[in-house]
């Protein structure tokens, strides 16, 4: 296969709440925004590449029960690092799905957190390994499948 992942782009509600949110929290750079009316944007990324796209068009909050995007999932350098996210995330009142670190399925030793922004998209931040003593909500099946 050839391709690769460019980058997300996500429907939002409010996007100078998204903006700091994805910005201040979860430390994205901004490249660029469009402020015109009816064609407010925002291209977010990290320092050099463009990763996630905020586009305000959205009337309702992410609904999961739709077809469309499931969770957007970003990966962590180590499991201390998630937990920094973890305690930045929870400073700021954000909807966890679990409490603290969860493995992704029983015997996994790649976890992290799940939560939602300020839409209701479900996010998640993991790491390959380092969560081997974490439990697994979901037991066999994938916990990023089912919050």
């Amino acid at each position: 296969m050839t391709l690769r992942t460019g980058h997300i782009g996500l429907n939002v509600t409010d996007l100078d709440r998204s903006l700091a949110f994805y910005r201040d929290v979860l430390g994205f750079t901004p490249l660029a925004e469009g402020k015109e009316e009816g064609r407010r944007y925002a291209f977010l990324g990290d320092g050099e590449n463009l990763v996630l796209t905020l586009w305000q068009q959205a009337g309702q909050p992410y609904a999961a029960e739709q077809a469309g995007l499931h969770h957007l999932a970003l990966e962590a350098g180590t499991i201390e690092k998630v937990r920094e996210y973890e305690e930045a995330l929870r400073a700021c009142g954000v909807d966890f799905a679990y409490e603290g670190v969860v493995a992704h399925r029983e015997g996994a030793g790649s976890g992290g957190i799940f939560f939602h922004d300020p839409d209701g998209t479900r996010l998640e931040i993991s790491v390959p390994s380092g969560a081997e003593e974490a439990p697994a909500p979901s037991g066999a099946a994938p916990t990023c499948g089912f919050f």
